[in-house]
């Protein structure tokens, strides 16, 4: 599934700050809602850690970010607490917005096809469409640092 130019998936799912979000929530915003497969897994830690650092960077490109995952709240609260995540996550504990964004489904998994999280990303416009669409992301160590890469793309188009 490949999103871009497609006006993004509605959603209503509650975070890590206590609230419920919606799509409509981040209008008028440049939102970066990316998809990993579990808090406190290596792979995970470190693309958090990574969104973490860069948080103000994006900030000060216009962006907001929000992580997705199957996670509990009370997982998604301590791994915040743990390390220090300055941005909320969601918990799509049935993984229906997850679907819909292509980021649950069929993966191959160290040679087995299994059925799971797929490690994504999406960047939202402030009018809901997706602008860039990373459909699997094979270093999330990596990736924070591409997504910002992008962003200041962005920035110089403008």
């Amino acid at each position: 599934m490949f999103l871009e130019g497609r006006p993004a998936p509605d959603f209503k799912l509650q975070g890590s700050d206590g609230k419920l979000h919606t799509l409509r929530d981040y209008a008028g915003k440049i939102l970066v809602l990316y998809f990993y497969p579990r808090d406190n897994t290596p792979g995970c830690t470190a693309e958090a850690v990574g969104f973490s650092k860069l948080q103000p960077l994006f900030e000060q490109l216009g962006a907001v970010l929000v992580g997705v995952s199957k996670d509990s709240l009370k997982s998604h609260d301590k791994f915040v607490c743990e390390y220090k995540i300055p941005f909320t996550l969601l918990s799509d504990p049935d993984a229906a917005v997850m679907t819909a964004y292509g980021a649950y489904g069929e993966k191959v998994a160290y040679g087995k096809t299994t059925i799971g999280s797929i490690r994504s990303t999406v960047v939202i416009s402030p009018e809901g469409t997706v602008i860039k669409h990373w459909p699997k992301i094979p270093k999330a160590s990596e990736h924070p640092d591409k997504v910002l890469d992008f962003f200041k793309m962005l920035a110089k188009g403008r």
